[in-house]
């Protein structure tokens, strides 16, 4: 299970960015927002990744995805990771950089 306060943690310091994350709730569960962007999001289990279009293929192509699907239709751009994708630390930062990632490359809302 992905842990609130594991994610938490791995925001402020240990990503070393100066822009602070805030922390919102949506999808029924709760979203961390970099300059207004959604960088990725916790649904009761899972971790939600923005990855952007560009990046979604590569994504789904790693162990423990699967697509982001809450309407009947497949969100192009975002990726579900499952608890056995987040158990270690440095796997849950590798997803939630994925996210800072495509988040800093759009434009400050």
């Amino acid at each position: 299970m992905v842990n609130l306060v594991k994610v938490g943690l791995l925001f402020p310091g240990s990503l070393a960015i100066t822009n602070p994350f805030k922390e919102k709730k949506m999808f029924g569960g709760v979203g961390y927002m970099l300059r207004g962007n959604l960088v990725c999001g916790v649904i009761d289990r899972d971790l939600i990744v923005r990855v952007g279009p560009d990046g979604h293929a590569a994504a789904m192509k790693k162990p423990n995805t699967r697509p982001f699907d809450m309407t009947g239709k497949i969100m192009n751009g975002w990726v579900v990771v499952t608890p056995k994708g987040t158990k270690s630390a440095p796997g849950l930062k590798a997803w939630i950089m994925r996210g800072v990632e495509f988040a800093r490359s759009l434009p400050a809302k």
